[in-house]
């Protein structure tokens, strides 16, 4: 059966693993993979991904093997990150509740909201790529949110990984607040693996101290009392399935990640990991 993947990227730096690995997993079977960012531009891998000398400050060592820094650099020179769908032009935004007739355009982004459902009917999954980018354009993109919304919604597979697992924390249905990874078991960065200082983006000068929030911590707090978050900080992987959840620790687990979701996909895993 052919398959069709989401693939949501930061306009502001990934890393390169945490794409080529799922995305290869996807080529192999065949999938069809579309790329979508923020605002319809052309997402950058982030420099250190593609150094293969590069040394991780938390583990003293090089997180990139000579053949992924290649194949890093291989996929930025190509065509394929050239023209992604524009989520900004194709989700809605919810108005202020201080706009002028905020109740019939209240109504009118609801009406366009419901449209994501026909919209995402031919894709199987979503996937959000990690890195340090999306803390700046993912995380609290309520655009992102709404199509995250709608995949679990329609009982397809929503991924995510690193840093982009925020993305999941965050989305919630407006009613109840409650984070759509209430009860279920995840993995995401763990503490030990935060920067102390050097947590850099693409197309800005900031360059911060550490994260600008631990997401271990949201993580913790956001799956409740019944879920879990599993660091498995001293373990060379950490991939969890949690359906409709797979989550991805950080660029170790990239490659594994892209086969659980395949597996999800042809063989109807619903858990592992945990």
């Amino acid at each position: 059966m052919s398959r069709k993947i989401l693939v949501i990227v930061s306009e502001h730096g990934y890393w390169a693993e945490e794409l080529i690995g799922p995305v290869s997993k996807f080529d192999e079977r065949g999938y069809e993979v579309i790329f979508a960012t923020p605002t319809g531009k052309r997402a950058h891998a982030l420099p250190p991904s593609l150094d293969a000398n590069y040394i991780d400050p938390p583990l003293g060592r090089s997180v990139t093997t000579e053949e992924n820094a290649r194949l890093g650099r291989e996929f930025e020179r190509s065509s394929r990150l050239d023209s992604p769908l524009d989520i900004e032009a194709w989700v809605p935004e919810r108005p202020y509740t201080s706009d002028t007739a905020y109740l019939p355009k209240l109504e009118q982004y609801h009406r366009d909201l419901d449209k994501l459902d026909a919209d995402i009917a031919g894709y199987d999954a979503v996937l959000i790529v990690g890195g340090s980018g999306p803390i700046a354009d993912l995380a609290n993109n309520e655009r992102v949110h709404a199509l995250i919304l709608a995949f679990r919604k329609a009982g397809k597979v929503v991924a995510a990984e690193c840093y982009g697992v925020a993305c999941l924390a965050f989305a919630r249905d407006w009613d109840d607040r409650r984070s759509i990874i209430w009860g279920k078991h995840v993995t995401g960065h763990c503490k030990e693996y935060d920067y102390k200082d050097g947590t850099g983006f693409l197309g800005t000068d900031f360059n911060m101290g550490p994260p600008p929030y631990p997401l271990e911590y949201i993580l913790r707090d956001a799956t409740g009392p019944r879920g879990a978050y599993h660091g498995n900080f001293g373990k060379p992987v950490s991939v969890i399935v949690d359906f409709p959840f797979v989550t991805g620790r950080s660029t170790p687990d990239s490659y594994l990640t892209g086969q659980k979701i395949v597996e999800v996909l042809e063989d109807g895993l619903t858990r592992y990991g945990w």
